[in-house]
């Protein structure tokens, strides 16, 4: 069992963070292997729109992203975590996002050899905003959650938190232990 935290904050050691390393702490718990990727660290440009991916199956794009999408194939698992950046998700989580493309062949079906790694894999979400009104990362939630529903993954659920300054989470014990409970479920197979 693999779970593969993907961390769309350039912040590292900010909220969305440190909610990622809880998730991943619980999912380590329930016995997975975790890996955690900082998305600010990694070169990831946006997608083209050029459909060699979609003929050919690889990206005509020379960055950070191919290496990638081979530790989401090697996952059972996927955990994304990010903040709300006026109204939607970060840049990195976006330019990664759209990069799925390459999953995909130009009917917007898994590749042939892709299916059988992806068929059953788990997604879940976690999303910090600074609003009170953790609502404000709807559309980050939909993003995530219509992706999952179209590529027929397993949705496993979203953990929603307020913060503002660095590393404030930490004075909230629910939502740490909200995004440790999503990284348990997201390692058990019986509650996928």
């Amino acid at each position: 069992m693999k779970v593969l935290g993907i961390m769309g904050s350039p912040r590292i050691g900010g909220n969305s963070d440190l909610l990622l390393d809880q998730a991943l702490a619980g999912a380590r718990e329930a016995g997975a292997e975790v890996e955690k990727i900082l998305l600010v660290r990694k070169k990831i440009s946006g997608c083209l729109d050029c459909k060699e991916c979609n003929i050919g199956g690889s990206c005509a794009i020379r960055d950070d992203m191919p290496e990638i999408q081979q530790k989401i194939l090697e996952a059972d698992a996927v955990i994304h975590s990010g903040p709300v950046y006026f109204w939607a998700m970060t840049a990195q989580l976006k330019a990664y996002l759209d990069r799925w493309c390459a999953f995909f062949d130009a009917d917007w079906n898994w590749h042939r050899e892709v299916y059988p790694r992806m068929k059953g894999k788990r997604i879940g979400l976690i999303t910090v905003c600074a609003d009170p009104n953790v609502h404000t990362a709807d559309p980050i939630v939909h993003s995530f959650k219509t992706t999952a529903d179209f590529t027929k993954l397993r949705w496993i659920g979203t953990v929603m938190a307020s913060a503002t300054g660095k590393g404030e989470i930490a004075g909230n014990p629910a939502a740490g232990q909200e995004a440790f409970e999503l990284g348990r479920k997201a390692a058990m197979l019986e509650q996928a």
